[in-house]
């Protein structure tokens, strides 16, 4: 099967059966509706020589790997441009699902993406309070990419000191620092032809910070104690429970290492704002530990405020299991198996202060963004180089912010 693997848009992959049209036209079996994009822009056919692009006299034109094109034949892995759209072609024996699923409309929106995300090689940011699951979802995309035979490597960016965590990252040679006493790979190799998954990148150490955007932007690393830089072959996704717009503010963490990362963004909502998943996600862990809990102990439990997130509610079944072993769950068991309600209270009021500073840190993406345009004298394409990010990406972050990209025009 063949199909059309849209890269940063919310459109859903295309099966191409014979033909396939893309255009602003809604007769298009690809409508976009861009300026950019003519009525009936491009198309691709079946033909004895394999699929063919053809570009239909459009404004703007075709392009096949960043090249223009008026009729040429594309391989599977070819990424094609219509106006600011990119997509890839792809070949599998089926479209690929997806295991993570939401009954909340929001986050199951969220979820919809990760099968067209995961065709990608974009950088992927995901924020959301400790404990959300952000190390699922990153698993799940690892699973679902054209990566998927490769390594998943995860390196906490919070558990290692400021000395150890270059090495964790770009590996050493022997003798480089004390302790070092032979030659060692780091994540970035290790997770080669894979997905490197940097969770917590919110305590990344300011210094090492430069290092991993050369990293990014170069695709090499210099192991410590090397002169030889190495290229690297890895799909990087961060992580943090930290408001990273407030660090920028701060000092504490680089605009420039944001904005890189920060190619496609998912927010995954704590617990207490997805209750209508809590009864599957109990269910889910209690069939794996073999443990019953009756309706009037879910009842108690809906009425905690899970500060730990599903993190929280995994360990407290396993504490039932620990503790009533084989036994049928009751509500008086409940108080002994929840957290401590002090500590369930300073984890809300750390959620609550997040969520007030989200208008603010939004106001400090809207003027990097102009700030690069002003510069870029209104040149999206070079604004989205500037930020280290798709024309696609920025182009939706200008509809979302209400920038007018033509006051910037001289």
């Amino acid at each position: 099967m063949t199909y059309l693997n849209p890269l940063g848009s919310g459109i859903g992959p295309q099966i191409i059966q014979d033909y396939i049209t893309i255009g602003s036209s809604p007769d298009c079996k690809i409508p976009l509706s861009h300026p950019e994009v003519s009525g009936r822009h491009a198309r691709i056919d079946f033909t004895e020589r394999g699929l063919v692009l053809k570009d239909f006299h459009s404004s703007t034109g075709t392009y096949l790997n960043e090249t223009k094109i008026k009729e040429a034949e594309i391989q599977v892995g070819d990424i094609l441009r219509v106006g600011p759209y990119e997509f890839q072609l792809c070949k599998h024996d089926s479209i690929p699902t997806r295991s993570l699923k939401s009954k909340n409309p929001v986050l199951e929106k969220e979820f919809q993406r990760i099968p067209t995300l995961s065709k990608t090689d974009h950088s992927i940011l995901l924020l959301g309070p400790s404990g959300s699951g952000k190390d699922v979802v990153a698993q799940e995309i690892h699973k679902l990419s054209t990566r998927t035979s490769g390594p998943f490597i995860c390196v906490n960016c919070s558990t290692l000191s400021e000395t150890l965590i270059e090495s964790e990252l770009f590996g050493h040679i022997k003798g480089s620092f004390t302790g070092a006493l032979q030659d060692r790979k780091g994540a970035f190799e290790a997770a080669r032809g894979g997905t490197l998954f940097l969770d917590e990148i919110g305590e990344m150490p300011l210094n090492l910070q430069a290092k991993l955007l050369r990293a990014l932007e170069n695709s090499e690393i210099r192991p410590v104690g090397s002169d030889a830089s190495i290229k690297t072959n890895v799909r990087v996704i961060a992580a943090t429970h930290q408001n990273l717009y407030e660090k920028i503010e701060l000092g504490q963490f680089r605009s420039d290492l944001f904005f890189r990362l920060n190619v496609v963004q998912m927010q995954l909502p704590a617990l207490m704002d997805r209750m209508e998943d809590f009864e599957e996600l109990l269910m889910h862990f209690a069939r794996k530990l073999r443990v019953r809990f009756s309706m009037p102990a879910i009842y108690r439990m809906k009425k905690h405020p899970w500060p730990g997130n599903i993190r929280e509610l995994r360990n407290m079944v396993a504490r039932a299991q620990a503790l009533y072993p084989q036994e049928y769950i009751q509500e008086d068991h409940i108080e002994t198996l929840l957290d401590r309600p002090r500590e369930s209270h300073l984890s809300d009021k750390a959620q609550q202060q997040m969520s007030a500073n989200l208008p603010v840190l939004k106001e400090i993406e809207r003027q990097m963004i102009m700030k690069r345009l002003r510069a870029n004298k209104g040149n999206q394409r070079r604004t989205a180089l500037d930020l280290g990010i798709p024309k696609s990406t920025l182009h939706d972050r200008l509809k979302y912010y209400d920038i007018d990209v033509k006051s910037y025009k001289i």
